[in-house]
């Protein structure tokens, strides 16, 4: 039997568009594109490095929420507005999972707004990062 359950960070855009923030099937865990916002606003406007952070703290904190850790993501996707970003980036990026060495893919894309810099999605399969 399948087991699906979801996560919603309380964003506008989720009830809008009727979507959540992560979805868990199983022991795959799979969180959508996330960027820089929060009740407030867009955060860390105009920093790159920022958005990053950001944007991998709530990814974070969705796989946890689902049982899951940042050690489990198995890909990331990042989606950027600006090629000139792409190191700044890239060095959160490596922060964070320098030692998972998730499958990455980066592409530069318009996003939804043009004060957001950065977008990125994961997967994870929970207990993959227990074989690190």
């Amino acid at each position: 039997m399948t087991e699906r359950r979801s996560v919603s960070s309380g964003v506008h855009w989720e009830e809008l568009a009727g979507y959540c923030r992560a979805t868990r099937v199983d022991d795959r865990i799979f969180v959508s594109g996330t960027t820089a916002s929060s009740d407030d606003g867009v955060v860390a406007v105009g920093d790159p490095a920022g958005q990053t952070r950001y944007v991998l703290d709530k990814i974070g904190w969705a796989i946890a929420e689902l049982g899951g850790r940042l050690e489990d993501v198995v890909r990331t996707r990042i989606y950027i507005t600006d090629i000139v970003n792409t190191e700044a980036i890239a060095r959160v990026h490596g922060e964070v999972f320098g030692h998972v060495r998730p499958a990455n893919t980066l592409v530069r894309a318009d996003l939804v707004g043009d004060e957001f810099l950065v977008e990125i999605e994961a997967e994870a399969i929970v207990g993959a990062g227990d074989a690190l």
